[in-house]
């Protein structure tokens, strides 16, 4: 699979199969992510490969703070702006209708919240998610270093066959999380990336981008 292959065939999938992920595949992985850039090569980010066991009970333990209508826990950063304009109101909005209504989830339906919460902190049935930390000293270009880091894994995994959806609603079970992996207090939690085999027959979503001629444009060429 070359690299064009990857990018276009990346999407955050939510349903995975029980099919377990070779440790020595998220090992190269991994390793090979570590040439993601990074400014001053500090390679800002630690990162938590939860599975098995561990793994069973933390998404426990998140699904019952979720069913039982826990807000979650303050957040260290904001998920999105608070208050979103056009163009970017509207590519939410449509994104989000598209997502769960592939989930089965209606907008109206009174139970949506603890559905999601509970879809979410289920990992989609993922048998892998990976934490990724922040040391708590580090600033915005350090938070994108993160983003690339990121992304450079997830295309690793498709270029292995392996899916994986980012999950920023990991940071609001950001203490149950720690105490799950023995991050402590220090770090801060960007985001958790679920990670395996997409469930044979699942819906399949493939949400739209914005025309290039929206968000680029060329100077001098």
């Amino acid at each position: 699979m070359d690299v064009y292959e990857a990018v276009d065939s990346r999407r955050a999938v939510r349903a995975f199969s029980d099919e377990p992920v070779p440790k020595e595949v998220l090992e190269r992985v991994l390793a090979t992510a570590s040439r993601a850039p990074s400014s001053g090569n500090l390679q800002p980010w630690r990162v938590y490969v939860v599975a098995g066991e561990p793994l069973a009970e933390l998404k426990k333990r998140a699904t019952a703070r979720a069913l039982a209508g826990d807000p979650g826990d303050e957040r260290e950063y904001p998920m999105y702006p608070a208050e979103l304009t056009s163009p970017y109101l509207d590519r939410f909005s449509e994104a989000a209708a598209q997502r769960y209504a592939a989930l089965g989830i209606e907008r109206e339906d009174p139970d949506r919240p603890a559905k999601i919460a509970a879809l979410n902190s289920g990992a989609f049935g993922a048998p892998v998610v990976l934490f990724c930390y922040l040391d708590r000293q580090m600033g915005p270009g350090q938070w994108a270093d993160a983003g690339m880091y990121v992304q450079t894994v997830m295309l690793l995994l498709r270029a292995e066959g392996l899916h994986s959806c980012p999950q920023v609603m990991w940071t609001m079970y950001r203490k149950t999380v720690s105490q799950s992996v023995g991050a402590g207090d220090a770090p801060v939690l960007f985001c958790g990336v679920a990670v395996g085999f997409e469930k044979k027959g699942a819906p399949r979503l493939r949400t739209g981008r914005a025309d290039m001629t929206e968000t680029v444009s060329f100077v001098g060429l």
